[in-house]
């Protein structure tokens, strides 16, 4: 198996006016094409840990390795740009620029990495649409869609740059049920059919069900 993301012995504390041991000691890998979950209580360290691995949060201890490589110390250019190259972000809340169309959303991170023409941005983009059957809204002002439609938005947005690995946050937080499983169906074609690997954060038991494989966390720590 091929790893696309890989933590060894990562350590955080939050310092302030008392220290807080958040991560300790964690240790496991993304495979590519792997669909998996975190779930844990609230305040086990599972946000915070997204944000380690995304190379968000660069203050902790230990490695983080991306497609193989060593991301820990980098320049805080380089990660952001590996950052926007190679790792697509889903939120619970879509984050879209409600006066901009549908598609010039889904193109903003390809626009701001900047190694594409405007045309093959253009074209890329209606093609994320289109594989999310959302081709039709691509003119359309982003504040004009409905819920469900937003979050395929993101989804799309979040796959511009062709990424090695999405992440998202309680990405069906927001959903009813039956857009939560429409947003599940979507991650699962992705891995099944794009080879895409996925962590995703989420408190839905019937949403980590169905995903390759749950990593628990609890105070900190991977409990499996």
């Amino acid at each position: 198996m091929n790893p696309i993301l890989e933590a060894r012995h990562i350590d955080k504390h939050f310092e302030g006016p008392v220290s807080f041991h958040v991560l300790k000691d964690i240790n496991f890998l993304v495979n590519q094409g792997e669909f998996a979950s975190i779930m844990g209580k609230s305040g086990c360290g599972k946000s915070t840990l997204l944000y380690v691995l995304s190379t968000m949060d660069t203050q902790y201890k230990g490695k983080l390795y991306l497609n193989n490589k060593l991301v820990t110390g980098q320049h805080p250019d380089k990660l952001a740009f590996l950052r926007n190259r190679h790792i697509g972000f889903v939120f619970q809340f879509h984050y879209l620029l409600a006066e901009f169309t549908v598609l010039e959303n889904v193109i903003l991170p390809a626009r701001k990495l900047g190694i594409k023409t405007s045309s093959e941005i253009v074209k890329d983009g209606i093609n994320k649409l289109k594989m999310l059957n959302i081709e039709h809204l691509a003119e359309k002002k982003a504040s004009k869609i409905s819920g469900g439609e937003k979050q395929r938005v993101a989804i799309a947005r979040a796959l511009i740059n062709d990424p090695a690995i999405i992440m998202g946050d309680e990405p069906t937080g927001n959903l009813d049920s039956s857009n939560s499983q429409n947003v599940f169906n979507i991650f699962r074609r992705l891995s099944n059919e794009e080879g895409l690997s996925l962590l995703i954060v989420t408190h839905d038991k019937d949403f980590a069900d169905q995903t390759d494989r749950i990593i628990e966390m609890e105070d900190g720590r991977i409990l499996n």
